[in-house]
């Protein structure tokens, strides 16, 4: 991996994979599976150095994070939590033999399961985990520090787990300011520190200008608040602290860092979802990729797959199809499975459930199928060093 290359880093339950573009984002190739067939739920890198990170495991391995130096081709484990496979191997010299294993340290022991969200910003790498903790390293994930803020917050008793667990699944950065974060967890909502992760405040204030929640599901707005169950969020580029996120019932945008939150919902098909996308340079250009509902099998509507996009904030919304498959398409598209660079005109990516990754090199308006056939699609992210 060298200057000017793109690289489209995928995380799949056996493994990471590397989808390799070059300079012009084509003639890709895909590379791995990386990280010994551990479940990856997210892969970041930094771009000025070109270190990749890979966060995940299970019940099975415990929790850690890989780390590249070398474009991927070799890789370290920063192990943080013992998994079953500890307590097997620490009894069983033969099965320990045969799977290669050796006693290692588990700072955390047993306190959580899986690394479920990464993000570098100002020299930190920060993690997310399951259940919600909020990890940070200062020496390139080779060891971490649990950042007891979040965790001591006042309404974390009443913190109740998503489908897929109490998982902290998103990390949102200010470039401007290292002490400001924003987090998402499944199912308590949005939080935001200020001073760096020693304290937090609670997020999910509905506007003035809602009047009208207006509706029965258990996860939809409701007491003055978006629903607790938010699914992904970013912040737009420029000082205006823009959030926009893809709840499980309906996406939302908010002008003021997530104090208030307004719903622009109107003109989707569906108001269920996972990701949600923002343009590297027009904080009112954003993409998300609606599903059918939770309960309805959570593939694109009318089995025909569409990106939707807003060039207005969210007040309009126009289904972008060229390339997508537009018959019989069950899919899913994950929380973390859409990216973009900050190329011009900006590149858009998503990965599915079963296994396919696309890409636009014109900001949503034509797709093509870059990778078929990997295990299925947690999360993709873009390194670009262009």
């Amino acid at each position: 991996m060298t200057a000017g290359e793109l690289t489209v880093l995928v995380g799949t339950t056996k493994g990471a994979f590397l989808l390799a573009g070059g300079s012009d984002r084509s003639g890709w190739t895909v590379n791995g599976p990386f990280c010994d067939g551990w479940p990856i739920n997210h892969v970041v890198g930094d771009a000025e150095s070109g270190t990749i990170w890979a966060g995940g495991g299970g019940d099975w391995f415990g929790a850690g994070v890989w780390r590249s130096t070398d474009g991927g081709k070799n890789w370290e484990l920063s192990k943080l939590t013992k998994g079953q496979m500890d307590d097997w191997a620490a009894n069983d010299p033969d099965f320990a033999a045969m799977i290669g294993w050796s006693a290692r340290p588990a700072p955390f022991e047993d306190t959580f399961s899986q690394i479920w969200s990464l993000g570098y910003a100002h020299g930190t790498l920060y993690a997310g985990t399951k259940p919600a903790r909020f990890l940070a390293s200062k020496d390139g994930g080779r060891s971490f520090e649990h950042l007891e803020g979040l965790a001591n917050h006042p309404s974390a008793d009443s913190w109740n787990p998503g489908a897929a667990g109490l998982v902290l699944h998103t990390i949102v950065s200010d470039p401007q300011d290292p002490q400001k974060l924003w987090i998402g967890i499944s199912a308590a909502g949005v939080f935001a520190t200020e001073d760096g992760g020693t304290t937090w405040e609670r997020r999910n204030r509905l506007s003035n200008t809602v009047t009208d929640e207006g509706h029965s599901h258990p996860a939809a707005a409701r007491d003055g608040e978006t629903g607790h169950c938010v699914h992904n969020m970013m912040r737009a580029p420029g000082d205006g602290d823009i959030l926009y996120q893809q709840n499980h019932h309906g996406v939302w945008r908010s002008g003021d860092g997530g104090r208030s939150w307004d719903n622009i919902t109107d003109g989707l098909p569906s108001t269920f979802g996972f990701p949600i996308r923002v343009h590297p340079r027009d904080p009112q250009t954003i993409w998300t990729l609606p599903l059918n509902g939770d309960t309805d099998g959570r593939f694109p509507p009318d089995a025909a797959a569409a990106v939707w996009k807003s060039t207005d904030g969210g007040k309009s919304w126009q289904a972008k199809r060229e390339g997508l498959p537009q018959v019989a398409c069950f899919f899913t598209v994950l929380r973390q499975a859409m990216a973009g660079d900050r190329r011009d005109p900006a590149g858009i990516y998503f990965g599915t459930n079963s296994g396919s990754v696309f890409a636009s090199m014109d900001e949503g308006e034509n797709w093509q199928e870059i990778a078929r056939h990997l295990p299925t699609v947690l999360s993709v992210e873009v390194l670009d060093r262009g």
